[in-house]
């Protein structure tokens, strides 16, 4: 396949095609990652890649049958991924991704929660209470069994308490409401933390470290209450303190100071190497496919002139040309270009004066039979001869 020519005749159209993809691959790596529907996903990309392989081999029977199995993939996609589905299209928000948040959802529930909170310090009840805030916590919490309602006292209370299977573990808590349980976090490295902190601390800190989560910690030991949030651990001493820092959680304020050329570098810059990893991965996809596109070339080729009759000299045009479009697949026409094609135009019946020549297809000269000429501009030419000057 001729990669040279797709690549020199890249256009703008294609870097955003390939950009746009990218970038929605990154986003779908990161929502489905370390579930049981990316490891589907993984399934489908290998029987993808099987079909590609048979097709390529002319393996008939397996191709016949992988032609079938596509026929029903999209159902089988609703079904196997229909909760997915719905996640995806409700993380999609663009008013998000450009900085902007959506109007914060009621949170009658604090109080109760805060009261639950206190209620399990006392009873000196070890919690990890995750709150997600811009960033995705996906990439650094592992397990974790989906939960859906609301983090109401009783919930809490539920999941903490010592007698239930879910207790080993950390409650996240997307969007104001309870997304999983029994989530497991990494530790933090840094040097220098609490003796008296335990694995729930260094948990609570790791996690606040790599991302822009706060985390609640509930001490077994000592019955304290304290918030992890940008790698520093806060104590709360109240139930006002804790109801506020809830509230202020669930509803991040845009940073100040920051301008917005700060802001995308860092966006940028935020996991570059898988997402130089999802780039690389779509341009290759797209350069395999594009070589199978119908695409179109517009150029302009010198049109040679050749029998001119003897005593007789063209005036008009001076260095004539003609612009032709070519069609056919992206790997045959993005290989035609100037030095590789030629117009000419024999003028051996030509007389003197003006005379108006039609520019047909057997005068254009192709590099190849594999494209189709569909336009010349323009089909027709005037030329005007004259006597030639004598030399002698």
């Amino acid at each position: 396949m001729h990669f040279w020519a797709i690549i020199t005749n890249l256009r703008f159209q294609d870097v955003l095609d390939i950009v746009f993809l990218a970038v929605v691959v990154y986003h779908l790596y990161l929502w489905f990652w370390g579930t049981k529907a990316f490891k589907a996903l993984v399934g489908l990309l290998a029987l993808g890649i099987v079909f590609t392989v048979a097709r390529f081999w002319g393996l008939f029977l397996t191709t016949w049958v992988f032609q079938i199995l596509w026929q029903v993939l999209i159902v089988l996609i609703i079904i196997l991924f229909q909760s997915e589905i719905r996640q995806v299209l409700e993380r999609v928000n663009p008013l998000q991704m450009i900085g902007l948040r959506a109007l914060p959802k009621s949170a009658d529930w604090v109080p109760n929660f805060v009261k639950a909170v206190f209620s399990l310090a006392e009873r000196k009840i070890g919690s990890l209470i995750i709150f997600e805030r811009m960033d995705l916590v996906e990439e650094w919490v592992t397990g974790g069994i989906s939960l859906e309602g609301e983090p109401s006292s009783e919930l809490l209370i539920s999941v903490f308490q010592r007698e239930s299977p879910l207790h080993d573990g950390a409650l996240l808590i997307r969007k104001g409401r309870v997304g999983k349980a029994s989530c497991y976090l990494p530790l933090s490295s840094a040097e220098g933390l609490q003796k008296e902190w335990g694995t729930r601390h260094r948990a609570a800190l790791g996690l606040s470290e790599r991302c822009d989560a706060w985390v609640l910690v509930l001490s077994e030991e000592r019955g304290e209450i304290s918030l992890a949030r940008g790698g520093k651990m806060i104590p709360v001493r109240n139930p006002e303190q804790l109801s506020k820092l809830i509230q202020e959680a669930l509803t991040p304020a845009s940073p100040t100071g920051v301008t917005w050329w700060k802001r995308i570098r860092a966006l940028m810059i935020r996991r570059l190497p898988l997402k130089i990893g999802a780039l690389g991965l779509v341009s290759i996809l797209w350069l395999l496919l594009a070589g199978q596109q119908n695409f179109e070339v517009t150029l302009k080729v010198p049109l040679e002139i050749k029998n001119i009759p003897e005593k007789l000299e063209v005036l008009e045009p001076v260095n004539p040309e003609v612009q032709i479009t070519v069609r056919g697949l992206r790997k045959d026409a993005g290989s035609v270009n100037e030095r590789n094609t030629h117009a000419v135009i024999d003028l051996s019946i030509a007389r003197f004066g003006n005379r108006i020549f039609r520019i047909t297809r057997d005068q254009i000269i192709l590099p190849n039979d594999r494209v189709n000429l569909v336009h010349i501009e323009p089909p027709v030419m005037e030329f005007t001869l004259r006597e030639a000057l004598s030399t002698d």
